[in-house]
């Protein structure tokens, strides 16, 4: 196992689309900081009046928003490649655990995408924090203690993010194919839900990822969003992990059968 693992880091590590799609996550997170800048620009212009109905949004959702979809992409070409040039031939010959190569191919695409996740979360929530400073701008007051179980859930669909890219990409074989399928519940699904008639355009919306981390974090968070507030931390937890395992877990019986 400890082979597979080092194989699969040297994969990742060694090709330029890792560091393009990392790159892409981080840089975002300087876009966050200059929206908060811009915000906090036009605050200190205003009077005191509108000030009071003034309000800036969470930035960091935004950035770990962009960044799952980089981390599932990065997922996705630690699979589609291989099948695309014939290499997994390779992996294979070499490697003839085929779930051991799986496992170890989600490890090291899991561990990499919840260090950015994290690095991407707190970076934001620090450098938005250090430009509005003490600033008393609606959205911006709480505590961070207050907000950690909401980052560490954003840090952690990041990672499901990923771990959803690997699991498609095995089963479907295609980049193509399998980014269009993060995509749609990534973006279009939710704003086609919120089209819906309430109550069930919010109901059905609470079980999209993106709805999990307001959830977990139990703060009503999702009141203002287009996604719902239906479900109990605990199963928007385990709603989360379901997201990760189930694709890995029919991907690792399917790659069983298949040909290379």
């Amino acid at each position: 196992m400890l082979d597979a693992v080092a194989a699969e880091w040297a994969k990742l590590r060694t090709v330029r689309s890792t560091y393009i799609v990392l790159g892409v996550a981080l840089a975002f997170t300087g876009v966050g900081v200059l929206v908060t800048w811009q915000a906090v620009t036009l605050w200190d212009g205003l009077s005191p009046e509108r000030r009071a109905r003034f309000a800036l949004s969470d930035i960091t959702a935004l950035t770990s928003w962009v960044a799952g979809l980089c981390l599932a992409i990065m997922g996705v070409l630690a699979v589609t490649p291989e099948h695309r040039t014939g290499m997994i031939r390779t992996t294979f010959a070499a490697m003839p655990g085929r779930r051991t190569v799986l496992a170890a191919k989600a490890g090291v695409v899991g561990a990499v995408s919840l260090a950015a996740g994290l690095a991407i979360t707190f970076l934001t929530l620090f450098g938005t924090r250090l430009v509005v400073g003490d600033r008393p701008i609606a959205g911006h007051r709480t505590a961070i203690a207050h907000e950690l179980p909401e980052l560490l859930a954003r840090a952690g669909l990041i990672t499901v993010y990923a771990l959803l890219g690997v699991g498609l990409a095995v089963l479907l074989r295609s980049t193509a194919a399998a980014i269009v399928s993060i995509v749609v519940p990534w973006y279009p699904l939710p704003m086609l839900l919120g089209l819906l008639p309430d109550p069930w355009g919010k109901r059905i919306a609470a079980f999209v990822p993106d709805a999990l981390p307001g959830q977990i974090a139990g703060h009503g968070s999702n009141t203002s969003s287009v996604y719902g507030d239906l479900l109990p931390p605990a199963a928007a937890a385990a709603l989360m992990v379901a997201y990760a395992v189930l694709p890995l877990w029919l991907a690792s019986s399917v790659i069983q059968r298949r040909d290379a």
